[in-house]
């Protein structure tokens, strides 16, 4: 394991929305017509959290942990996915210094709900809610997430080697 103090991990995650599902983003349930299908509960901004941490330190994404065709898995929280990342992490010496994440939806408005999804996965990553940036934007009207069809989310994170704070 390399000796810097920080490392640095970007994920990407897309799910494709449908009726009768429920909206879950960073761990809290959006009111909305459509939710995001998925083997778990879909959460597409904590897998992309999940993945940033995972890929920080080096390690393979949420799929090798936790597999889509694995019974025990469908309907997971996904809040559970980004522990595990954080296990890892801890593991491995490392706590979350601060995360930069951003939601691609053309719909619902997301504005409303940044204030609980910050405080939801900062109280996951042991962080303060104001060392988690969380911006949200449309796709234009654009591709399958400007017609409505899906939500993507990016994350960017910051490790920092415990003890050097």
């Amino acid at each position: 394991m390399s000796k810097l103090p920080f490392r640095i991990g970007h994920g990407y995650d897309l799910h494709r929305l449908a009726k009768d599902r429920k909206l879950i983003l960073g761990g809290v349930e959006i009111p909305h017509d459509h939710g995001l299908i998925g083997h778990s509960d879909a959460d597409c901004l904590t897998h992309a959290l999940a993945d940033a941490i995972f890929g920080a330190l080096g390690l393979p994404d949420i799929g090798h942990y936790f597999p889509d065709d694995a019974p025990e898995n469908k309907g997971m929280d996904s809040m559970l996915i980004l522990q595990k990342a954080l296990d890892e992490c801890s593991s491995l010496g490392f706590s979350v210094g601060n995360a930069d994440l951003t939601i691609v939806a053309q719909s619902p408005k997301m504005s409303p709900y940044v204030d609980a999804i910050k405080d939801s996965l900062a109280r996951t990553l042991k962080i303060l809610p104001d060392e988690i940036g969380l911006k949200a934007t449309t796709n234009e009207k654009m591709g399958p997430v400007g017609r409505e069809e899906a939500i993507a989310c990016f994350a960017v994170c910051l490790l920092v080697k415990e003890g050097e704070e």
